[in-house]
């Protein structure tokens, strides 16, 4: 039995949802075989989902989104780390009701990513997703070496909306270890920079941005995109269009126009780093699942990138989540036999979010009853 799922956002880890299936399917089962291995899509929990996976915890003090100092972590294995920008640019890190759509920034996520240079790290998984920012990753740049200048020659203001005023960038002091590192983008989502499915007007609002923040945003990202283009050329336009350049407020397209980043699904990387195949080659069912099955969940997320890893081996594949939103015939197009909510057994939803962990194991319950008995 192969445990392979997501947190449930708000109530378990990754690692507290596979203890806890783990714990339901021994129940009836004492004896099974159970393998663990919690998974993460590149967004918060990347990180942690690493370190189960036996890679070391390395914490460092980083400038938070609002610019205050915060301790931030990122996993390590030989040369190997994983980087996630969550941990020093997230929302989680703002203070409960604070928002700073035009003015938070990534200036921490490059620090983090020097650190994990600092470590020897040749290669970086730069998982994106839960950012509190939205600066084209022009925060992170400055911390790795890049100038953004006003038309008067001083540095331009944290955040994305003083890029409005951005009249020169010059990348040419990044760190030029940068060029000789393997930067892999990992993110569930493949949003352009800016426009109708860009980073403002997409992510903004659950930012804290007002319509008017986010035409603000856009207008300056945009922006920022054009005077890039004077630096380094018409590559700077063609990569704000890419899919990724618009994941977590644009850090995507930070990465990729300056530090020579390749976007690949954060799932799918995961997966490798974590070293799913194996795992995957001992497995007669896999359990994977996150905190809701829904629309989203096929476009990237982790249940559907463990399913059709699965679905590619052989393997049968079932889900655990807080809440289904799916019909099953499109689980079944996901690879996915069937998904078992905590709602079915536990109808209260508020009692579900708050007692997860031991539903959780009486779902677990069902499913050895269901498939193993």
């Amino acid at each position: 039995m192969l445990i392979a799922a997501d947190k449930f956002k708000g109530s378990l880890t990754a690692v507290q949802v596979a203890e806890r299936v783990t714990a339901g399917l021994r129940r009836v089962l004492p004896e099974l075989a159970v393998e663990a291995l919690p998974v993460a899509d590149g967004g918060d929990g990347t990180v942690a989902a690493a370190v189960a996976g036996g890679f070391e915890r390395r914490e460092v003090e980083v400038t938070g989104p609002l610019g205050e100092p915060v301790t931030a972590a990122y996993a390590l294995r030989g040369d190997t780390a994983v980087v996630e920008m969550a941990e020093a640019s997230g929302l989680q890190l703002l203070p409960e009701g604070v928002f700073a759509p035009l003015t938070s920034t990534t200036y921490g996520s490059g620090e983090l990513l020097l650190a994990a240079l600092d470590a020897g790290a040749r290669t970086i998984v730069f998982g994106v997703g839960g950012s509190a920012t939205t600066d084209g990753g022009a925060g992170m740049l400055a911390a790795l070496g890049a100038k953004f200048l006003d038309a008067a020659g001083e540095a331009v203001g944290a955040g994305g909306g003083p890029l409005a005023d951005l009249a020169t960038a010059d990348l040419s002091g990044i760190d030029p270890r940068f060029a000789e590192v393997d930067l892999v983008l990992a993110s569930d989502v493949d949003n352009p920079l800016t426009g109708p499915k860009g980073a403002p007007a997409v992510y903004g609002p659950q930012k804290g941005a007002t319509p008017e923040d986010v035409e603000t945003l856009d207008a300056a990202l945009g922006h920022f995109a054009q005077v890039l283009e004077k630096s380094i050329g018409s590559k700077a336009a063609e990569l704000a269009a890419s899919p990724g350049a618009g994941a977590a407020g644009g850090i995507g397209y930070g990465a990729l126009v300056a530090l020579g980043a390749r976007f690949r699904p954060g799932i799918e990387v995961m997966l490798d780093v974590l070293g799913f195949a194996p795992a995957l080659s001992r497995a007669t069912l896999v359990i994977t699942g996150e905190g809701s099955l829904d629309e989203q969940t096929l476009h990237g997320k982790a249940p559907a990138g463990v399913a059709a890893a699965a679905r590619a081996a052989g393997v049968e594949v079932v889900a655990v989540c807080g809440r289904l939103a799916l019909p099953p015939e499109a689980l079944g197009k996901a690879g996915i036999r069937r998904a078992y909510p905590l709602t079915s057994v536990e109808p209260d939803v508020a009692k579900c979010i708050a007692e997860a962990g031991p539903i959780l194991e009486r779902v677990a319950e069902q499913i050895a009853r269901d498939f193993l008995s």
